[in-house]
């Protein structure tokens, strides 16, 4: 009996690695003997670094940079040395998580530490960087980045554009002459779990503004700016980007590291899973349990169990899912390859103590899968 175990992150209580333990824990209650392989997932926003080193046994780094609003902060990112792949999760220093509610404004908060990051991997000599974005802080259509990979942004007294995407519809002139020509020699994967276009009405800032500080007003204000930034790099360099899949993601840096970087839209899932071989792992497997901290119709956009759930269907391999919460809709995801989905809880319970219990709650539903699986299988 083979089952690969192969969950994200549920958000504020374990990270994929933890949940996969406990599962793994559970089951093992029931079936001893059962070949259990963990691989910890992610979809491209928190825990994406943390999944990938725990499989690939990859190094974490840390480098100082700016934050959202300018203030310093030390980021985690990862490395791969033998592959030279570096793993940069933009919200480690451009995360919603490092700005206060209070304090989030999306009109001025930057990706300029982000682009640091990439910086740092191309200082240890990385050939491939892929870019998790998501939990952004920013609606500065990656501008941030490009300007700390040495582009500069001019307004009309030729002066140097100020942070933030609100700052962009001040932009008279790029130049180019000053960007790191490392940059050419390097393969850029965006990994995201949006699709998104920069512009219009699902936008970034029409879409994503709001959660980041955004008023009505500003969203039509920042919606403009960006779109004025595109017209001037369409023109900078001879390509237009903005209405591709995914240029919205993480308030417009997909936009900027496809359009100056080249880089190639990936669901992050498939991202993570590529690093981590899940489609290797899966082969012959008898079930595949993945899950994440709310499981609904949302999870249909690329989220981790959907990505699972195609790998594993390409091999014949039924999927359970284990779920902080069902939410609405979640029964479409019976027709994209997940067979069943079980909540973490058992009765009524708060979030705050479904949090603190989860170890116990995922290995206990795994325990009763398991024995679910036993009387199923007919293996007593």
């Amino acid at each position: 009996m083979k089952i690969v175990i192969a969950p994200d992150s549920f958000k504020d209580s374990l990270s994929a690695q933890g949940v996969a333990d406990a599962i793994a824990s559970g089951w093992a209650d029931v079936w001893p003997d059962a070949q259990l392989i963990k691989c910890p997932m992610a979809d491209g926003g928190e825990g994406t670094v943390e999944s990938i080193l725990a499989a690939c046994e990859g190094q974490l780094r840390h480098t100082q940079v700016l934050g959202p609003l300018g203030a310093t902060v030390n980021a985690a990112w990862g490395w791969l040395p033998h592959s030279h792949t570096a793993i940069i999760e933009m919200a480690e220093a451009s995360g919603l998580q490092l700005v206060p509610v209070d304090q989030r404004d999306a009109c001025i908060s930057s990706t300029f530490g982000t682009g640091e990051l990439i910086r740092a991997a191309l200082d240890a000599g990385a050939q491939r960087v892929i870019l998790a974005i998501g939990g952004s802080a920013t609606n500065d259509g990656g501008a941030g980045a490009m300007q700390a990979l040495g582009v500069k942004l001019f307004d009309a007294q030729g002066q140097l554009l100020s942070p933030g995407g609100l700052a962009l519809a001040q932009l008279f002139r790029i130049d180019l002459s000053e960007m790191d020509p490392r940059l050419a020699e390097v393969r850029f994967d965006i990994a995201a779990d949006v699709n998104n276009p920069l512009c219009g009405p699902h936008g970034a800032s029409a879409i994503f503004g709001p959660q980041k500080g955004a008023t009505p007003e500003q969203v039509q204000l920042l919606d403009h700016a960006l779109g004025h930034f595109a017209d001037h790099c369409a023109k900078a360099l001879n390509r237009d980007v903005r209405d591709e899949p995914g240029s919205g993601a993480a308030g417009g840096l997909g936009f900027a590291a496809k359009a100056f970087l080249g880089a190639q839209f990936k669901a992050g899932v498939e991202v993570v899973a590529e690093l981590v071989g899940l489609a290797d792992a899966v082969q012959n497997a008898d079930l595949v349990i993945t899950g994440e901290g709310r499981f609904d119709a949302q999870t249909l956009r690329g989220k981790t169990p959907f990505g699972v759930a195609r790998i594993a269907s390409q091999n014949g391999v039924p999927v359970i899912v284990i779920a902080g919460t069902l939410g609405e809709g979640y029964q479409a995801l019976y027709a994209h390859g997940i067979d069943a989905a079980f909540a973490l809880t058992s009765g009524p319970m708060s979030l705050q103590q479904a949090c603190a219990e989860a170890p116990r709650l995922l290995s206990e539903r795994a325990s009763d899968i398991a024995r679910v699986w036993r009387v199923a299988t007919r293996q007593f």
